[in-house]
């Protein structure tokens, strides 16, 4: 089966445009009584029907909306492709759907696979034959561009055992574990300020480029990082949350400098399937310079306190390791507490 899965928990949803982009080889994928085309941004609502009937059978915390889903038909410069195919039965109804987007980052070219089979037609090989095609699809991308591999990537919910299976079948292995994670607002916060002449301040957004660049030191090296241009740097922001956001502004001298940032989206349509309202923090970055400084700290508990004051009862988060389990360091002294997990599999292509 391939029931749902796709890119890691909140990652910003980003594609290239139906505008000027060539259909990639292979052919579309066919059988299973169904009739397989291009999916474009036409389809959007049909995509949205069918994710509706996914998550209301898998019933994931989160569900996704008409808006989150376009922005997968957003062109981006960073992708080297992208393939998607829709697949409609008789009656032209979608009941399955599969997305390829085809990215360099640091140290290798990752192509990023999301898809989904309708409750009603899984167990039929569908699965086997989107994961099939987004992996000649992935390849034939990579020839056009000259690329010589890449990674293939799928994230998948930890409870969903079949889907693991089939990818471990189709040489895939789980190298990364991700944990969502949540604490409670209605506990007593502590008091933090960070070290020096650093100052947690409002959302600017004077200051977009310099947080951007902020966060490509901040995260440079690390796994899967991507270096964002101006124009990746805005894309996912449907749901972001000025009032949520926040930098750390180091003012030893005339001319303040980020030290870190932390951006918050609000996602109220996911909170009745959690069962419980919360501020999200998307991404939170300390340039190497201020680490030990008490900085993500100052950032994190500043950001509780603005979550709590719009009434939210708990502040979210995701981190992920190259191990499943461990300690949570900073989030677990500061009262997050583990809610669910999911699994990044991975295979060259």
């Amino acid at each position: 089966m391939l029931e749902h899965f796709g890119d890691a928990p909140r990652t910003p949803a980003e594609g290239v445009g139906d505008a000027g982009a060539p259909w990639p080889h292979p052919e579309l994928p066919h059988g299973h009584d169904l009739r397989w085309r291009e999916l474009t941004l036409a389809d959007n609502d049909a995509l949205v029907a069918l994710l509706g009937r996914i998550e209301e059978h898998d019933n994931p915390p989160y569900r996704t909306t008409a808006e989150e889903s376009a922005e997968t038909f957003v062109q981006v410069g960073a992708d080297v492709g992208t393939a998607r195919t829709i697949a409609v039965d008789a009656d032209g109804v979608p009941r399955a759907y599969a997305i390829v987007r085809v990215r360099p980052t640091a140290g290798t070219c990752r192509a990023l696979c999301d898809g989904g089979v309708d409750p009603q037609w899984r167990r039929r090989g569908i699965g086997t034959t989107l994961l099939q095609w987004q992996l000649a699809a992935a390849r034939s991308i990579l020839d056009d561009a000259g690329y010589a591999s890449a990674l293939a990537v799928v994230h998948v919910e930890d409870d969903m055992t079949d889907f693991q299976d089939m990818l471990r079948l189709a040489g895939f292995v789980p190298t990364r574990f991700y944990t969502e994670m949540r604490r409670d607002l209605s506990l007593p916060l502590p008091e933090v300020e960070a070290k020096g002449k650093i100052s947690v301040e409002p959302w600017d957004a004077a200051l977009e480029d310099a947080v951007r660049r902020a966060h490509n030191d901040a995260f440079a090296g690390q796994w899967g990082a991507e270096l964002h241009t101006p124009e990746t740097w805005m894309q996912g922001r449907t749901y972001f949350a000025p009032s949520w956001s926040f930098v750390a502004l180091d003012r030893t001298s005339d001319r303040a400098r980020v030290a870190g940032y932390l951006i918050s989206g609000r996602y109220e349509g996911d909170w009745a399937a959690q069962g419980w309202t919360e501020g999200y923090t998307e991404l939170l970055g300390v340039r190497e310079e201020w680490r030990g400084m008490r900085v993500a700290t100052a950032l994190l508990v500043t950001a509780m306190r603005a979550y709590a004051a719009d009434g939210m009862q708990y502040a979210g988060l995701g981190v992920d390791s190259p191990e499943p389990g461990g300690d949570f360091g900073l989030f677990g002294n500061l009262g997050y507490e583990p809610t669910r997990h999911s699994l990044m599999f991975t295979r060259a292509v």
